[in-house]
């Protein structure tokens, strides 16, 4: 880790979201990540990458592409950590 990083408390909780709602599903609602994200109490900047999606069906690549896109986009990855 680069020293000038910063790693936030919530880093990689949005990893373990979609890890944890695609164990299960092959494809996820918008509105079930969205209730998913909210009932774990994900840091309020996760909530608010989470909360950019577009409603929809996602299978697991494009979510995480979109919320990629979403961190990068905030500047995030390094601090809150990408998904796969």
């Amino acid at each position: 880790m680069n020293q000038f990083e910063f790693r936030a408390e919530g880093f990689g909780e949005l990893q373990g979201l979609v890890d944890a709602l695609y164990a299960t599903h092959e494809v996820v609602d918008r509105l079930d990540l969205v209730m998913q994200a909210e009932v774990l109490d994900l840091d309020p900047d996760l909530l608010e990458i989470v909360n950019l999606l577009p409603p929809g069906r996602y299978e697991r690549q494009r979510l995480c592409d979109q919320l990629n896109s979403a961190l990068a986009a905030h500047g995030w990855g390094g601090t809150y950590g990408t998904v796969e």
